[in-house]
């Protein structure tokens, strides 16, 4: 009998998976990740928040951009948890790397999982989508072939059919099964 081959492995912000671990002590459980598509991964969940230190339920942070830095900062208390972050997230994130990976989904809008459009607040005005969390932008620069994307956009059956061949094509790509691809795969390589 051959040896099982490794399962699928993904890593996703935790309270997608349910776990209470988002600022107000909730969770934002996705129901195609947690039940449909997780018969067919293994899940590695991470939340930078909790993982840096902050506790459940805890004051929200957001993103501020001061002069030309964006910060990662908690208004009710004025506490800076940049740097922190940042050290925090390159120690994960070769821990990550170090797994093998096969796919990432990140939470939508988080200051510390956002992969794009996050909002970033800069005086009085309104707060611009222009920015991604300092985790996302840890995990996305280290890991740049890495299949990844945000639970919001998995709503858009395109997006969802495109990341989900993706990460089984990477999977099969790291396996070591390199025999001549089919087109489709290369097409889909092509949009890593």
């Amino acid at each position: 009998m051959s040896p099982k081959p490794p399962k699928v492995r993904v890593g996703i912000s935790a309270c997608l998976l349910g776990q209470e671990v988002r600022y107000n002590g909730g969770h934002k459980r996705d129901a195609f990740l947690a039940d449909t598509f997780g018969r067919y991964v293994e899940w590695v969940s991470v939340c930078p928040e909790v993982e840096v230190g902050m506790g459940t339920p805890r004051p929200p942070i957001r993103l501020e951009r001061r002069g030309e830095e964006v910060r990662l900062v908690m208004p009710s208390t004025g506490e800076d948890f940049t740097d922190a972050m940042r050290a925090w997230s390159a120690r994960r994130v070769d821990e990550l790397a170090a797994m093998d990976l096969d796919g990432y989904v990140l939470k939508k809008d988080s200051p510390s999982c956002g992969m794009e459009r996050v909002k970033v607040y800069a005086g009085a005005g309104a707060p611009a989508k222009d920015g991604r969390g300092l985790f996302a932008e840890a995990l996305m620069a280290r890991l740049p072939d890495l299949p990844v994307e945000e639970e919001g956009r998995l709503n858009d059956p395109l997006l969802r059919e495109n990341f989900i061949a993706r990460v089984f094509v990477h999977h099969r790509w790291r396996g070591g099964e390199r025999e001549e691809p089919h087109p489709y795969e290369l097409m889909l390589l092509n949009h890593v």
